[in-house]
């Protein structure tokens, strides 16, 4: 039995009298990757003694091997626990291990490398012949017969035009290009398409060819050439300032009624198993639920905390923003809020500055327990109830109260302040409790609350208006035919099997009708009537591209700007919309991540 091992894999062959009774080989297991030389070639042959064990057991034989310190593995006094291993296996066998020199072991070292085939040189003899010197000359001839001279608008240049080279009109060493005959369409497209330019801008194709060719406004004409290129707007990088104006979702009217909600994961897990946080915020009053969960707690186990958390303590609520993580997603989610009543307003993929609340109140957390554990020692599990006290204890800048006071309209007895909240007492300045009816309280919750929108409109609307000094308001007719933006989100499916030199952009699409102020149809083809998208607009006719526009035949709805409430077709890919128009910047998405 002759064995062999290499870096790719093992091989060995059984012979008997000179005869090849069998073959066999494989290839290196991830860990085997790492082992010993040694170790690699005795394991080909503890490989040969497994595979064909029918053969060898109980039967004398010999195992020739070219690494010669296998010959006194038996020996061998220092060994590892996989080596006595295996010296045990050999053990059950009749066989004596001979060294074999390498370069007659030929056999068995084929067998454990991986075949390559021989690299083979071609010769290529190529002559190029360019006629685009001679064709316009020719063009240059017809361009100057009286009947074409007129549509030439050469703007009196014509007198400073001078024959070289064979009757070729020049101005200043440069050759006059005219238009008659679509020449100069021939030299842009060369000079731009072909595999010896790949798409250069405009200023640098300009740059190239105004040093050998001349026609009047040619570098108007070079510009717009380059931006009614379908494929430069496919792959190039834009760089210009964001569109689409914010989009602030609505002020809810009471507490509780609108939530936001997300998970905090991957947490170090405590004694009880504990690794999530589940994060129930209200987007009116601000107050908070920290939920402490499994990762991999059931559905049903969810439901049931959400029913006490929630549904117990404040009603239930009439929306709930979240992104599309698989438990509100599941049909045990959508069943029970169907039940219940409450619209799921979901994200889009991958795009946290819907739910902007969620992700602020995380970042506050994630700090808080970092500051317990630190202080205070032990598992964060134990820190959670008094971290969620302190939260919701706290004073909230965009409310301009603490949660606690917003919610049940005094503020929260605790060590610090328990001289300013007493028994009679429901907030600091007001009439003993005993002599409030009930319609006082009623009325002044309500003007509380009022207060409370009156400050959170004001602060969205400070924020938008920050958000729109860097954007631009977008507009759309419909007709206008736009470019899908493949989404750069690492996991996602891309188009086409070029990994990441896939197009940035596909399309493109018509518009078929706008929805709301930032949503559109569109005439999608078949293989994208799933998509779920955000959208970078900008409307641009059907005859500003160089190529025709590909016909589709389905239709979905993409949102430009990141709207909380927005609900789109199903599928998970991820866009971004971009249309072209001759000379105006691309567009880009709105961002949002509220207070």
């Amino acid at each position: 039995m002759y064995c062999d091992a290499s870096n790719q894999g093992l091989g060995c062959v059984l012979m008997q009298r000179g005869r090849v009774i069998s073959y066999a080989s494989r290839q290196l297991k991830t860990h085997e990757v790492n082992y010993t030389t040694h170790d690699l070639e005795l394991g080909a042959v503890v490989f040969a003694l497994k595979i064909w064990r029918h053969y060898l057991y109980g039967t004398k034989s010999i195992i020739f091997t070219d690494h010669k310190s296998l010959q006194h593995i038996f020996d061998q006094k220092e060994l590892n626990m996989r080596q006595r291993r295996w010296v045990e296996l050999l053990n059950d066998y009749e066989c004596e291990i001979h060294y074999h020199p390498s370069k007659a072991n030929v056999v068995a070292d084929a067998l454990s490398r991986k075949e390559y085939t021989g690299r083979r040189v071609k010769s290529l003899t190529m002559t190029i012949h360019s006629h685009l010197s001679t064709q316009i000359k020719a063009a240059q001839m017809e361009a100057l017969q009286p009947e074409n001279a007129a549509s030439e608008s050469l703007r009196g240049m014509e007198k400073n035009l001078e024959v070289k080279g064979g009757r070729a009109y020049y101005l200043m060493d440069r050759i006059w290009t005219p238009k008659h005959g679509g020449f100069r369409n021939v030299v842009m497209t060369e000079a731009h398409n072909s595999r010896y330019s790949v798409h250069p801008g405009s200023d640098k194709m300009y740059l190239d060819l105004k040093k050998l060719y001349w026609w009047p406004n040619m570098k108007a004409e070079i510009a717009t050439f380059v931006s009614k290129c379908l494929t430069c707007a496919k792959v190039k990088v834009e760089y210009q300032k964001p569109s689409g104006l914010l989009q602030q979702p609505e002020i809810p009217e009471w507490k509780w009624e609108r939530i936001t909600m997300d998970f905090i994961t991957k947490l170090p897990k405590t004694m009880s198993g504990l690794d999530t946080i589940w994060v129930i915020v209200d987007r009116l009053t601000k107050s908070s639920h920290f939920l402490p969960i499994k990762e991999t707690d059931k559905m049903e186990k969810l439901t049931r905390t959400y029913l006490r958390e929630v549904v117990r303590l404040h009603g239930v609520p009439i929306s709930i923003i979240s992104d599309r993580d698989s438990r509100f997603t599941s049909r045990i989610w959508q069943s029970l809020q169907n039940s219940l009543g409450t619209r799921l307003d979901m994200s889009t993929a991958y795009h946290p500055q819907t739910y902007g609340k969620s992700e602020r109140t995380i970042q506050t957390l994630e700090d808080m327990l970092r500051a317990c554990v630190i202080d205070f020692g032990k598992a964060w599990d134990i820190h959670l109830p008094l971290v969620e006290f302190s939260y919701n204890n706290s004073y909230h800048i965009s409310i301009k109260a603490a949660p606690f006071g917003a919610l049940y309209g005094r503020k929260c007895r605790s060590p610090l302040c328990w001289t300013e909240v007493g028994d009679t007492q429901l907030a600091k300045g007001r009439v003993p409790e005993s002599t409030l009816t009930g319609p006082e309280i009623i009325r002044e919750t309500t003007e509380k609350i009022v207060q409370i929108r009156e400050r959170l409109k004001a602060s969205t609307d400070r924020q938008k208006s920050y958000a729109d000094q860097r954007r631009k308001p977008l507009g759309f007719q419909v007709g206008d035919h736009v470019l899908l933006k493949v989404s750069p989100w690492k996991g996602l499916i891309r188009f086409g099997k070029h990994g990441k030199l896939n197009p940035r952009y596909i399309g493109p699409f018509e518009i078929l009708a706008r929805i709301g102020p930032v949503d559109y149809k569109l005439n999608l083809p078949r293989e994208l009537t799933r998509a779920r998208a955000r959208a970078r607009l900008k409307p641009v006719s059907s005859r500003a591209f160089n190529e025709p526009i590909p016909s589709s035949s389905r239709v979905a709805l993409l949102v430009c700007n990141p709207n909380y409430h927005y609900q789109l077709p199903n599928g998970d890919l991820e866009f971004g919309l971009r249309a072209l128009w001759n000379d105006v910047d691309v567009l880009s998405i709105a961002q949002y991540i509220d207070d």
